[in-house]
């Protein structure tokens, strides 16, 4: 008797959670926010569907559409594809009207997707920085499709928590999404991120302007639950990505290395070497105390006979210490070899 009231908690409690879910799913609607008509109703929608839109959106057209045609959403063989639904329906809704003007459309007895002559034509739901439509629903018609994966994420990140639409960033009506490419991505991100744009700029910096690297083979755009929407846990997996020669584990470590890249590198941008916070000797002096050490400054200021230290020409500290990240050697205690 016993397990049969078990599996019947169980069952119920699978039952509840099921339901739960069922209803956080279906979100009321937030002030300003359109509704869309059922997918599944057939006279909420344009009879000839892509058709109607392409009539006026040609090649001469002042938003011309052609273009989708070269792209993964108007392959009609893939069932997850809008055209394998409602082909420009699927994203902008069904033809023009929104869901006010659909209702009044059905109590006058007409067919939805049709106007009177004389009256206007509500506006479709649009997408980008000239939409009147919130851009929570932007984003939630993107979402339906593409909320997986590596956009697991994007409810409550960085960038949905500052209303940044879908649109801002991508491009759907053309062969190639330029955010998808080395050479266009960084420009999209510089719109927003003007700093780091500075920083790309300097003398010493990671290949990112030069279309060598994507912003995103560091940050996870579309959320994350590290600092910086890093892709990975921590600022030095993400590093040693590329830097596998730094990542150790060495017999001899160099502690800053452990702790964090960022002690001394500066990750977008530096007018140092190597991308270095400071040059050497100043950079090693932040943690190094120069007393009974030739590592004083480049100034005779202070030293018998008024010579500066030779040790600090060049390179500086590194004339010695060279193997700054750590090393192997029996008799690398000082990192000089």
């Amino acid at each position: 008797m016993t397990k049969i009231r078990q599996v019947f908690l169980g069952t119920s409690l699978l039952f509840g959670i099921a339901f739960a879910f069922q209803v956080l799913a279906q979100e009321p609607a937030q002030p300003g926010e359109r509704v869309l008509p059922d997918p599944n109703d057939p006279t909420a929608y344009t009879e000839k569907g892509a058709d109607t839109c392409l009539k006026c959106h040609d090649e001469e057209s002042e938003f011309p559409v052609f273009n989708i045609f070269k792209t993964r959403h108007a392959v009609r063989g893939d069932a997850r594809t809008p055209f394998a639904k409602l082909q420009c329906e699927t994203c902008h809704g069904p033809g023009g009207l929104d869901a006010t003007a659909t209702q009044a459309m059905r109590e006058r007895g007409g067919h939805t997707a049709k106007v009177r002559k004389g009256e206007p034509r509500p506006p479709m739901l649009n997408f980008g920085a000239k939409s009147k439509d919130p851009v929570a629903t932007q984003n939630k018609m993107c979402l339906q499709c593409h909320e997986r994966q590596n956009r697991m994420d994007w409810q409550g990140s960085t960038h949905a928590n500052n209303e940044v639409s879908c649109a801002s960033c991508h491009s759907v009506h053309v062969p190639r999404d330029p955010v998808l490419t080395a050479a266009g991505q960084p420009d999209r991100c510089y719109a927003c991120h003007l700093r780091q744009r500075a920083d790309f700029h300097k003398p010493s910096v990671h290949p990112v302007r030069f279309g060598v690297m994507q912003c995103s083979e560091c940050h996870s755009v579309h959320g994350s639950s590290t600092a910086s929407l890093l892709k990975k846990p921590t600022l030095n997996q993400t590093c040693f990505q590329c830097h596998a020669d730094k990542r150790g584990p060495f017999l001899w470590e160099h502690a800053p290395v452990a702790e964090d890249c960022s002690v001394c590198h500066l990750p977008h941008g530096s007018i140092n070497p190597s991308l270095l916070v400071k040059r050497p000797p100043l950079l090693c002096q932040q943690c190094h105390s120069p007393a009974g050490h030739p590592s004083v400054s480049y100034t005779s200021a202070g030293l018998p006979g008024g010579t500066p230290s030779a040790y600090l020409l060049a390179g500086g500290c590194t004339n010695c210490h060279s193997q700054v990240h750590g090393s192997n050697h029996p008799s690398g205690v000082k990192l000089m070899r």
